[in-house]
């Protein structure tokens, strides 16, 4: 897959102007709306659940919702967040007691249904959940918290991961989160990124546009066949 997408993270918005927020940056050429749900349980931090995200669609939001569960357990917010208008919904595997089941829950669904890797998860949780997947997301920062600086090794990772997709033609999504910055933009987008999340990176700089802009500039020279496409 040579399309890009840009997905900013709503934990860097501000929330108490979050829905022009989202049609600014959605208007400024992002593709994705992302979600970093979080409970102070499995990670420690609290932040949003799926009424926020059914808000955002009552307030006109049609652009695919990403949703990251951050959460243990899993299956009872993956009903939730579906019924709510989620698109694409991920969760760890060490938050599911029953892997494959919250993967098919999620298609079942009627959603596109996604594994996140944390820095330290072994690739091996994708030897038996790849071919049921839509997307893999590697965390490139440990999660819990917007604005940390991406970890140098998930490169590799991402590399990795990509030759395992490619072997098994895979058409899903690669997806990094995790201090992804106009300056490494393209070395993510190398190692076989196809999706991005960046957070204080766009909702942290004056013009969202510009920013976005700088983004899929980078995205081009690392792959000038590439487009933006949902």
């Amino acid at each position: 897959m040579n399309d890009y997408l840009i997905a900013p993270s709503i934990l860097s918005a501000d929330f108490a102007r979050l829905g022009d927020e989202v049609t600014a940056v959605l208007g400024a050429g992002a593709d994705v709306v992302h979600f970093d749900v979080m409970d102070n349980h499995y990670v420690p931090n609290l932040t949003i659940g799926p009424l926020v995200c059914e808000a955002l669609r009552n307030h006109g939001v049609s652009a695919p919702i990403d949703v990251h569960l951050m959460v243990r357990p899993v299956d009872r917010l993956i009903r939730d967040f579906a019924a709510a208008g989620a698109t694409y919904i991920s969760f760890h595997p060490e938050a599911s007691d029953h892997v494959d089941r919250s993967i098919g829950l999620i298609r079942e669904l009627g959603c596109r249904p996604g594994l996140v890797l944390n820095p330290a998860t072994p690739l091996q949780v994708l030897d038996h959940t790849l071919a049921g997947l839509d997307l893999v997301l590697v965390m490139s920062v440990n999660p819990g918290f917007g604005g940390q600086a991406f970890i140098p090794s998930s490169l590799e990772k991402l590399a990795a991961i990509r030759r395992r997709m490619d072997d098994a033609k895979s058409s899903a999504r690669l997806e990094v989160d995790g201090g992804v910055k106009i300056d490494n933009i393209a070395a993510v987008a190398a190692a076989g990124a196809d999706m991005f999340v960046a957070g204080s990176a766009i909702f942290g700089s004056s013009d969202y546009k510009a920013t976005i802009a700088a983004m899929r500039s980078e995205l081009t020279a690392a792959n000038p066949g590439a487009a933006a496409a949902v």
